[in-house]
């Protein structure tokens, strides 16, 4: 499987009141493996950053001046990702900002060119209610080096998200391990007969009269409600002509 580790980084909060995007980073990973292959964008917004959102992280108008616009960059975005599944933390943020910038252009929306989407931060709150989901806290919890994040960065984020999600779904990893692996091979019968020999018998427990009168009653209540017709009880023989 194919998934794509995705951040971006946003002009402000809410690309309802004209915010852009002005960075994206995606992190492949191929049948739970890290590659090493990345997506990696700045984007000229053609608008103000709001201060908030440049003390989070760091970028600044005049650094993105020379940077493409987002349809320059969109085909090969799009290309990237395309048939993966997508890992995200609060994805509704995120892909909200991305299925914006498509749609002004045209282009499918994310959910169109991507068969799935997983949200860490639902899956770390489904894991550990209560406890907090910050993709800081994560790297913590799992217990991931994460002292060189000073700001929030695309590339860094989705590096960081990635290692996260791999140690939130360990256990997925020794499933298909074990699936994986070939069932052991018996050189004769003997040695197939020993195996059965380990298996302890099967118990079987029979009802009691009294279970067995009280099913009875059961069915005969639930004949009663539905006036004669019960799949469990055998039909009753036609009246004599």
């Amino acid at each position: 499987m194919r998934q794509i580790v995705l951040d971006t980084e946003t002009t402000g909060l809410d690309w309802k009141t004209g915010d852009r995007l002005i960075e994206i980073a995606g992190v492949e990973i191929l049948d739970r493996k890290l590659t090493g292959r990345h997506y990696h964008v700045y984007v000229n917004p053609q608008r103000d950053i709001d201060a908030g959102a440049v003390a989070v992280h760091g970028i600044t108008l005049d650094f993105l001046a020379d940077k493409p616009l987002f349809k320059d960059v969109a085909d090969e975005f799009c290309a990237f990702v395309a048939g993966s599944e997508l890992v995200i933390h609060n994805a509704a943020f995120d892909v909200g900002f991305l299925n914006n910038e498509l749609g002004m252009l045209g282009k499918p929306v994310l959910t169109a060119i991507c068969p799935s989407v997983i949200d860490t931060l639902k899956l770390a709150k489904e894991q550990n209610p209560g406890k907090k989901a910050s993709l800081n806290a994560l790297c913590s919890f799992y217990d991931i080096d994460n002292t060189h994040r000073t700001l929030h960065g695309a590339l860094l984020d989705a590096e960081l998200l990635a290692d996260v999600y791999l140690a939130m779904t360990r256990g997925q990893e020794s499933l298909i391990m074990a699936l994986d692996e070939p069932a052991p091979q018996l050189d004769d019968a003997d040695d197939q007969r020993a195996v059965l020999a380990e298996r302890p018998p099967l118990r079987v427990l029979r009802a009691t009269a009294d279970e067995l009168e009280g099913h009875a009653k059961v069915l005969g209540e639930i004949a009663k409600a539905n006036k004669g017709h019960c799949l469990w009880l055998p039909p009753e023989p036609a009246p004599a002509a």
